[in-house]
């Protein structure tokens, strides 16, 4: 997890920092992101990299969690969800996500990085419902986010299998 001394950081380094860790990661996959861009552009030393963040996987995870929280900032879970409900805020993700400075992030991530995502989701602790719908969901979200052109597809197909399965339960 970030580091205190990162969040401590008055507002305009951290702003900096954050910039340039979206720079590089919207750039190339997390595999292959280097300190050494991001120290540059953010113009800090290597040293206090390691200060914020405890390697990049790190600083990765902080943006990331920065990005859906941006992204996802109207989610309301209070009551039970129906197939359309999930459709309606699966289309505001994307669209938030389009028009977000973290599209190419978040694509990127989709496209490059589903290995770190997968290791670090919380859909472990999910009841079993739930992860199969949040599984359905994330599934026709990466479709999307992949192949834009076939939205109004993967979505329709998405709400078809949700309303079967959400009868069933």
């Amino acid at each position: 997890m970030v580091k205190s001394t990162f969040l401590n950081l008055p507002a305009e380094k951290q702003a900096r920092i954050t910039q340039a860790l979206l720079h590089e990661f919207s750039r190339v996959p997390l595999a292959t992101a280097q300190v050494a861009p991001i120290i540059k552009q953010a113009q800090i030393a290597r040293g206090a990299f390691y200060k914020y963040f405890t390697d990049l996987t790190d600083a990765y995870q902080y943006l990331y969690q920065l990005a859906l929280a941006n992204i996802h900032q109207d989610l309301n879970f209070s009551k039970a969800l129906t197939a359309k409900d999930y459709i309606l805020l699966i289309t505001n993700f994307l669209s938030g996500t389009k028009n977000s400075p973290y599209y190419d992030f978040i694509r990127l991530s989709v496209t490059q990085n589903d290995y770190f995502l997968r290791l670090h989701s919380p859909m472990k602790q999910l009841a079993s419902q739930d992860w199969a719908v949040a599984t359905l969901c994330h599934e026709a979200i990466f479709a999307c986010l992949l192949e834009p052109e076939h939205q109004e597809l993967y979505l329709a197909r998405l709400e078809e299998a949700l309303t079967t399965f959400l009868k069933g339960v």
